[in-house]
C-alpha cells in the first residue's frame, strides 16, 4: 500500500497535480552524486525522456523532483501556435501571451472582439500585428478561456503542504464548460478543433464533476489525432480514475502515457501506483496488444523487479525502446550492490567479493539478449553484457563484448568514452600482481582519467568511481607487494606520516629522479608534495624545541615557509581571544620563518643571560600561541596534521602535540626566576596558571574524546590553579593583578570565592 499522506494527494490531483514533489523535495536528502558511485551512465544511449528516471537516491534523476508543472509544455506550445499562425505573430509577442503575465491584454482585446470598442491594449498590439486578423482573433479568443481554465488548474501549486483542509476552489459553472465543448463542435479547423476539445477536459478536471469531462473523452476520442494534447488529456482521466479508487485502469491509461508521450513519461510514472498486486494483474489483463503489455511492464520495471520487466518485454517486442532504459536501471542496481572499498581486503578477495554480489541470473539475462542481437540497440548490450562479465572475473569475455559494440555503436563523445572507460576497468581487473608488462596496459588510461578527463569533463559521463577505485584498486596491490610508499600515494592514510621510516622513505621517493612512469603518475596525483613533510617536519621539530632543525626543514618547505601568522605569535594577553590578537594592529607581520628565526635569537640571548625576563616571557607566548589555545594555530595546520576548530579533530599524535604547553610553562617559569619586580612575577605566574589550566582540559575532556554534551553536564568550575593561589596570595597589590580582576571572569570568581 502507498503511504497514506501521498495516496491522498495522487487522488486529489492527475498528471498535472504534482504538488506532491514540492514536499518530498523538502523532507529529502537529495542525490549526494549518483556519478561517483557508477561506471555506466545512462545518458549514453538512451533518450533524453527517460533521464529523470534513471536509477537515483533522490526522487528523480538529476532534478530532485519535476518543476516543470506549468512550464512543460510551453516550447511545443509557441511552436503549435506559430505554426497555425504563420508567422502573423512574431515569436517574442506570441512567447508573451502564452507564457507571460497577459491576461489583463487578452482581456480588453476580447472587450474588443466582443463590443467593438477600441482601447489602450487594442493600440498598443495593433502596431504589432493585425489584430483583425482571422487566425489572430481565434488565437487571442481562445486564448482568454485557456487563461480562465488557469486560474483554477494552477492554484494549486501554490502551497507545498495541500491537504484537505485547504481544498482549492473549484469551476462550478457547467454551461461555461458546456460553451468550451460547443466551441470544439462548431470549429471548423483542425487546429482549433484539437485545442477546445483539451481545454474541455481539463476545464472538466478542475471542476465539480470531474467525470464530465472523462464522459466527454471517451465519446470523442476516436475523432482525435493521437498527438500531446491527447494524452495530456488520458493522463486526466487517469487521474479521474484514480480518484474514484478505480486503481487498475488509471494505471492502465498512465501506462499509455508513458509509452506514447516521451514529455509526460516523468509524471506518468511518478502517478502509476498500484495499491495492490490485484490491480496491478487487472491493469496487466486490460493490455490487447503487446506495446499495451509492454508498456505496463516498463512502468512497474521502473517501481520493482527490472530484470523481470526486461525478460517479459523482451518476449513481446525485442527492440522495444523500453528496453534500453531499464537496462540502464539493472546494471546501475548491481553496481549498487557492490563493496567498492576494499575494506584491507586484498585484490582477489575485493575480485570475489564483486563476482558473489552480482547476481547470476542478471548476467545470463544480458549476455542471452545480447548474444541475439535482437534488440533495436545491440551495441549498448555488449557493452552492458561486457561490463557484467568484467564485474564477473571473465575479463576475456568482455573483451569481446566491447570489440562488438564498438564496430556498431555510434561514435559520440560519450559512447567512445564510455567503452573506454569500462575496457580500462576491465584491463585492470586482469592485473593480480603489477610488473613492469602489465602497468604498459593501463598507463595511458590512468592519464587521461586522473589528468584528461577532470580539465575537460564530458556532459553525464561518469568516470569519477572508477577514478577513486583505480586507486584502490592499486594501492591493493602495492599492499600486496608490501610496497608501503606506493600503497600510501594511491590510498593515503593520515597516520602515515605518524611513523618515522615511513615518513623518510616517503621523502627518498619522492626526491628519486628515476621514478617509473606509473610511480610519476602516482606522484603526481598524491595530495601530499615533498614540500609538505618538510613542513610537517619543521613544525615536529618546533614542538621538541629543536628550533636550528626546524629552521632548517622549514627552509625546504617552498612557499610555505613565506605563510604569514593572523596575529602576533609574541603577544601574550589575559584573555585567550584569537580573532581579538587577529585584528589588532601589527608592527610586523611574521612568516613562519621569521617566527622560528626570531625564536632562535630569542633562545640565543636567554642561553648569554641577555635579558633573560622578556626573552623567556616572549618564548612562553610564542610556545603557547602555536598550541591549541594560541592565536597561531596556522602554524600547525597543513595537509599532514590537518585543521579543525577542537583538538577532536586532530588524530592522537597531533592532538597530543597542539594541546601540550610544556614547554611554553618552561619558559614562563625561566621568565619567572629571572622576574626583577612583583609586577612581572604577577604576570608570569598567570601565564603559568593558563599553561595549568589547560593541560587541566587536555586530561579531563580532550584526550578522552568527551563529547560537546559531556562536557557541559561537567559541574566542575573555578579550580584553584597553583598560579592562580599565588597571584592572589603574594601579587594582589600589583596593577597586572587588577587588569587580570577586570579581564578574566574566571579569576574574579575565584578571588570572590
Amino acid at each position: 500500500m502507498i503511504q497514506p499522506f501521498l495516496k491522498k494527494l495522487l487522488i486529489a490531483f492527475s498528471a498535472l497535480a504534482l504538488l506532491v514533489y514540492g514536499t518530498i523535495y523538502a523532507c529529502a536528502d537529495g542525490d549526494w552524486g549518483w556519478s561517483f558511485d557508477s561506471n555506466f551512465t545512462p545518458e549514453t544511449f538512451v533518450d533524453k525522456s527517460y533521464s529523470p528516471l534513471f536509477l537515483s537516491t533522490d526522487v528523480f534523476y538529476g532534478i530532485g523532483f519535476d518543476t516543470e508543472h506549468r512550464t512543460r509544455f510551453n516550447s511545443e506550445n509557441i511552436k503549435d501556435w506559430s505554426t497555425y499562425l504563420e508567422g502573423k505573430i512574431n515569436e517574442k509577442d506570441l512567447t508573451f501571451f502564452l507564457t507571460d503575465s497577459s491576461s489583463t491584454d487578452v482581456a480588453d482585446l476580447n472587450i474588443y472582439y466582443k463590443k467593438g470598442k477600441t482601447n489602450k491594449w487594442t493600440e498598443k498590439w495593433n502596431k504589432k500585428f493585425n489584430i483583425n486578423d482571422s487566425k489572430v482573433k481565434d488565437f487571442l479568443m481562445f486564448l482568454s478561456d485557456a487563461q480562465f481554465v488557469e486560474t483554477y488548474s494552477t492554484q494549486q501549486f501554490d502551497s507545498w503542504n495541500y491537504d484537505e483542509t485547504t481544498k482549492p476552489q473549484l469551476l462550478t459553472d457547467r454551461n461555461w464548460i458546456k460553451s468550451i465543448e460547443k466551441k470544439y463542435s462548431d470549429a471548423k479547423d483542425p487546429f482549433l478543433k484539437n485545442r477546445y476539445w483539451f481545454l474541455a477536459i481539463k476545464a472538466s478536471f478542475y471542476s465539480d464533476r470531474q467525470v464530465n469531462g472523462v464522459s466527454f473523452f471517451y465519446q470523442t476520442e476516436k475523432s482525435i489525432p493521437k498527438n500531446t494534447l491527447y494524452f495530456r488529456a488520458l493522463a486526466y482521466v487517469a487521474g479521474v480514475e484514480y480518484k474514484q479508487k478505480h486503481y487498475a485502469k488509471s494505471n492502465f491509461l498512465y501506462s499509455q502515457v508513458f509509452d506514447k508521450c516521451p514529455t509526460m513519461r516523468v509524471v506518468s510514472a511518478y502517478c502509476f501506483h498500484p495499491q495492490e498486486q490485484k490491480d496491478w494483474k487487472q491493469s496487466l489483463s486490460m493490455a490487447k496488444t503487446d506495446d499495451e503489455k509492454a508498456a505496463l511492464w516498463a512502468i512497474q520495471g521502473y517501481y520493482n523487479d527490472d530484470e523481470k520487466a526486461i525478460a517479459e518485454i523482451y518476449k513481446l517486442q525485442p527492440k522495444n525502446q523500453h528496453l534500453d532504459f531499464l537496462l540502464t536501471r539493472l546494471i546501475n542496481n548491481q553496481e549498487n550492490k557492490i563493496d567498492q572499498s576494499f575494506k584491507d581486503k586484498t585484490v582477489l578477495e575485493n575480485k570475489k567479493r564483486t563476482k558473489d554480489s552480482i547476481h547470476k541470473s542478471t548476467i545470463n539475462l544480458v549476455n542471452k539478449i545480447a548474444e541475439s542481437d535482437k534488440t533495436s540497440k545491440p551495441y549498448l548490450w555488449n557493452v552492458a553484457a561486457g561490463y557484467l562479465e568484467t564485474l564477473n572475473g571473465n575479463f576475456k569475455q568482455a573483451d569481446k563484448n566491447f570489440d562488438k559494440a564498438e564496430s556498431k555503436m555510434p561514435k559520440t563523445p560519450l559512447a567512445i568514452n564510455q567503452v573506454r572507460l569500462l575496457r580500462f576497468v576491465n584491463n585492470l581487473s586482469k592485473i593480480d600482481q603489477l610488473n613492469s608488462e602489465n602497468e604498459k596496459t593501463i598507463l595511458a588510461d590512468l592519464s587521461w582519467l586522473y589528468f584528461e578527463l577532470p580539465k575537460k569533463p564530458i556532459e553525464s559521463f561518469r568516470y569519477e568511481n572508477a577514478s577513486a577505485w583505480s586507486k584502490n584498486y592499486l594501492a591493493a596491490l602495492y599492499h600486496t607487494q608490501k610496497n608501503t610508499v606506493m600503497t600510501e600515494i594511491f590510498n593515503h592514510e593520515f597516520s602515515f606520516y605518524d611513523n618515522e621510516k615511513q615518513l623518510l622513505d616517503m621523502k627518498a621517493f619522492l626526491s628519486k629522479a628515476n621514478k617509473t612512469e606509473l610511480e610519476k603518475i602516482g606522484t603526481s596525483i598524491y595530495e601530499i608534495k615533498l614540500a609538505d613533510i618538510n613542513y610537517f617536519q619543521g613544525v615536529k621539530a618546533t614542538f621538541e624545541n629543536k628550533i636550528p632543525e626546524a629552521i632548517a626543514f622549514i627552509k625546504q618547505s617552498d612557499k610555505l615557509q613565506n605563510t604569514v601568522f593572523y596575529g602576533n605569535p609574541f603577544l601574550g594577553n589575559i584573555k585567550d581571544c584569537h580573532d581579538c590578537d587577529h585584528q589588532a594592529a601589527q608592527k610586523k607581520k611574521y612568516t613562519m620563518l621569521d617566527f622560528l628565526t626570531t625564536i632562535q635569537k630569542m633562545q640565543d640571548n636567554v642561553e648569554k643571560k641577555i635579558d633573560v625576563y622578556n626573552n623567556s616571557l616572549l618564548l612562553g607566548h610564542a610556545f603557547y600561541n602555536i598550541t591549541h589555545f594560541g592565536n597561531g594555530r596556522l602554524f600547525y595546520e597543513g595537509s599532514i596534521t590537518g585543521s579543525g576548530s577542537t583538538p577532536d579533530f586532530f588524530r592522537d599524535p597531533i592532538r597530543d602535540m597542539i594541546t601540550n604547553c610544556s614547554l611554553a610553562k618552561a619558559y614562563y617559569e625561566k621568565a619567572f626566576s629571572a622576574s626583577k619586580n612583583n609586577e612581572q612575577k604577577a604576570k608570569t605566574q598567570y601565564m603559568m596558571a593558563k599553561c595549568e589550566r589547560n593541560d587541566y582540559y587536555n586530561k579531563r575532556y580532550y584526550s578522552l574524546n568527551l563529547s560537546t554534551w559531556d562536557i557541559q553536564d561537567d559541574k566542575t568550575n573555578f579550580l584553584a590553579w597553583q598560579g592562580f593561589k599565588n597571584i592572589k596570595a603574594n601579587y594582589s597589590k600589583t596593577k597586572y593583578y587588577k587588569e587580570i580582576i577586570n579581564e578574566c571572569g574566571y579569576f574574579k570568581t575565584y578571588v570572590q570565592k
